[in-house]
């Protein structure tokens, strides 16, 4: 008969025990923490998302219950020439507003980055604008392309220009919420600073001694170490063009005949002045696809053109 081996005692040490509680206790303050962001995740934002997804498959007004349409307020997007028409507009605003808003506020950066006295001044008044938006500017730029006595038509007529009709003419609406759109270049402009700052200046330095003048060095220094910078002020600008909405609601209103009638406000009227929130909920999914698929396509020819320290060979 065999003999019993007797067992292991386990000894809980009573330091361990302090510090097994003091990380159960941490863990417990950490949810806390974190359970505001992620309960306004759940239902401000996947919630609403999941909802509109929903609608959009239904034919809904408020008034009475919902009623599964299937797929066909996406089958009436594609027959819908206004639809066609604010998807557009809306291309056409942000293949022009968002490289036009890259050249200008990369332009101030480099303007701003030089030494001088009262430079932070400068810095606050073009970064100000950015702080200052909404309704109340977009009052502001109505009233100063105003074909009467708007700022812009006066300045123009004392050169001898006779400015158009802004915002009542077909081709020169869009124009007026193009340049509007560069009152917010200010907040590019500050992270293309922050970009430029960050660039060694001994780089410059070599490039001198070899021979390179103003515009090699630009092209082939300040591009190049910037350009995770443009890269993210272009993700951002692609998706903040495609959403404009306060501008072309409140300066133009979506006219004159549509010819600023952008998605955005496309899917306002149907959701606000007919009460067709299945619909809108559709036109809605399209622009979020869009801009998804826009922003895909940046980030994947990201490799090709942003440059990255870290990626260097050897430098891991």
């Amino acid at each position: 008969m065999d003999t019993p081996h007797p067992q292991p005692r386990i000894v809980v040490h009573p330091g361990t025990r302090r510090t097994n509680r003091r990380q159960r206790i941490e863990a417990i303050n950490a949810y806390i923490f974190m359970a505001p962001a992620i309960l306004g995740l759940l239902f401000f934002t996947l919630g609403p998302m999941v909802a509109s997804l929903l609608l959009s498959f239904t034919e809904y007004n408020i008034l009475t219950d919902p009623r599964w349409n299937g797929l066909a307020n996406y089958e009436r997007l594609f027959n819908d020439k206004l639809f066609w028409q604010s998807l557009r507009v809306s291309a056409i605003y942000s293949i022009i507003s968002v490289p036009l808003g890259l050249v200008v506020a990369l332009g101030l950066a480099l303007l701003l980055n030089h030494k001088m006295r009262g430079i932070l001044f400068f810095r606050s008044v073009y970064y100000l604008p950015t702080v200052i938006s909404g309704v109340g500017v977009a009052m502001l730029w109505r009233w100063l392309f105003n074909g009467d006595y708007g700022i812009i038509n006066i300045v123009l007529r004392n050169v001898g220009i006779r400015g158009p009709n802004w915002l009542f003419d077909e081709t020169w609406a869009l124009v007026a919420l193009i340049i509007a759109s560069l009152w917010g270049v200010g907040g590019t402009m500050l992270i293309f600073l922050a970009g430029l700052q960050g660039i060694p200046q001994e780089l410059y330095e070599a490039a001198e001694i070899d021979g390179a003048g103003r515009w090699r060095q630009f092209t082939s220094i300040t591009l190049p170490m910037i350009s995770h910078v443009t890269f993210f002020n272009l993700v951002l600008g692609v998706i903040g063009a495609l959403q404009v909405f306060t501008d072309a609601y409140v300066i133009t209103g979506g006219g004159p005949n549509n010819a600023t009638l952008f998605l955005s406000v496309y899917l306002y009227r149907h959701a606000f002045q007919y009460l067709n929130f299945g619909y809108a909920a559709a036109v809605a999914w399209v622009l979020f696809l869009i801009v998804l698929a826009l922003t895909l396509l940046v980030f994947k020819s990201s490799p090709l053109w942003v440059y990255y320290e870290s990626e260097r060979p050897g430098r891991n």
